[in-house]
């Protein structure tokens, strides 16, 4: 048997996150996953690509072009060796996380060294589907599309939690008393800090030029919580969530590898950060938005850990009303500590390289601060919760 190793995030290199038939709409989904995955093997070049023993990426949809386990498509069209496997995990909005997790339990017990792990997801390119009718002579065809949400719903499952995200998370947000006024200042937030970071070149090195795309192509700088007001509320009349407090719909992959000690030697180079434990929950379905909170707390609770011992926080920006639903039911939690460098509502979520993103960003950032602990937590459609930690240490001083 071998002993439980630690397992490292190496390096990660990831497309920008394309707006909604946007500059990276024309390319297939497939191509759009080994992108990263050649600029990753690419940037190490004494690395013997045989070696790797996996690639574990996420993705959502599975109905477009890439259905037949995207990620195993994505290493031969990166070029890696046909010995290296790959297989594709689906979490919905987690799918990227839960690949870096697989990862580093795969590296931790000694059943690999390297992996690459990551997601993927073309929402532009999402398909329509079209069920086969139970009547050998239907009269009419439905389609439905696949871009995001419920869709072919089972009858069985109460219409509550079958409503939409943005109802849910709206429903969630008025329960606890959070307005729309406060949904529109933290999405101008995330909007503004975003910015500032590429403007500070916080994503260099991370973020590759593609077609083009040098940036996020969702991010606005020059919007305001003023002029996010004047926007219609997108599921009610009377609603609070609207198409700029939510996080858009996006094409984007990102590639990381994660290693043991073995494979950090392979690699040759200090990592970004070191994934430590895990944890995912289950809540009421229409309760998503604030699933992190048991997620987290279970986290800590298991580490032994509290909120005062970690460092900086990412909760995925699905919707403002996400984060600030979290924030209300986490007191402990400083805000100036969560999302320092804006999150989904300015960068985008596509939906299977979202929490990659999220885990990437945070070891980043810790880093550049000197290190500590940090949890990226997200929230997942069907009542799911994921919180994962990373440490980074500090930089060694010189003597």
């Amino acid at each position: 048997m071998n002993a439980i190793q630690d397992a490292y995030l190496v390096d990660a290199v990831r497309t920008p996150f394309g707006k909604h038939r946007g500059g990276l709409s024309r390319i297939r989904t497939d191509d759009l996953a080994a992108i990263p995955i050649r600029a990753l093997v690419a940037r190490h070049p004494g690395l013997d690509p045989s070696l790797i023993g996996d690639v574990i990426y996420g993705n959502t949809n599975g109905a477009g072009e890439e259905n037949r386990n995207v990620a195993r498509m994505a290493a031969l069209l990166a070029g890696l060796p046909v010995s290296v496997p790959g297989v594709t995990v689906n979490r919905l909005c987690a799918s990227g996380a839960e690949s870096v997790i697989m990862a580093s339990r795969a590296v931790a017990t000694g059943d690999l060294d390297l992996v690459i792990a990551g997601g993927v997801e073309s929402m532009s390119r999402a398909p329509f589907v079209l069920p086969k009718p139970e009547d050998g002579l239907p009269r009419a065809m439905e389609l439905h599309q696949t871009t995001v949400g419920w869709r072919m719903v089972n009858p069985l499952f109460p219409q509550s939690w079958t409503r939409s995200l943005g109802e849910c998370a709206q429903t969630v947000a008025a329960g606890l008393g959070i307005t729309r006024e406060a949904m529109d200042a933290y999405a101008a937030r995330s909007h503004l800090r975003v910015a500032h970071a590429y403007d500070s070149g916080l994503h260099d090195g991370f973020v590759m030029p593609l077609e083009g795309v040098t940036r996020d192509e969702s991010l606005r700088p020059e919007t305001s919580a003023q002029a996010l007001a004047a926007l219609k509320p997108a599921f009610s009349a009377d609603g609070t969530v609207t198409a700029a407090n939510a996080s858009p719909i996006n094409d984007g992959a990102l590639a990381a590898f994660i290693a043991n000690a073995a494979g950090v030697h392979r690699l040759g180079v200090d990592p970004l950060g070191r994934i430590v434990a895990s944890t995912t929950v289950g809540v009421e379905p229409d309760e998503f938005a604030v699933a992190p909170v048991p997620a987290i707390r279970a986290l800590l609770a298991r580490t032994a850990l509290s909120a005062d011992d970690i460092a900086l926080w990412e909760i995925n920006e699905a919707f403002a009303a996400v984060v600030l639903s979290c924030l209300h039911e986490l007191p402990e939690l400083d805000p100036e500590r969560v999302n320092v460098n804006g999150g989904a509502i300015a960068i985008g979520h596509p939906l299977g390289a979202s929490a990659p993103r999220v885990i990437v960003d945070l070891c980043r950032e810790l880093r550049r601060r000197g290190g500590g602990y940090g949890i990226a937590a997200a929230c997942i459609g069907v009542g799911l919760g994921q919180a994962v930690l990373v440490h980074v240490e500090a930089p060694a001083t010189k003597p």
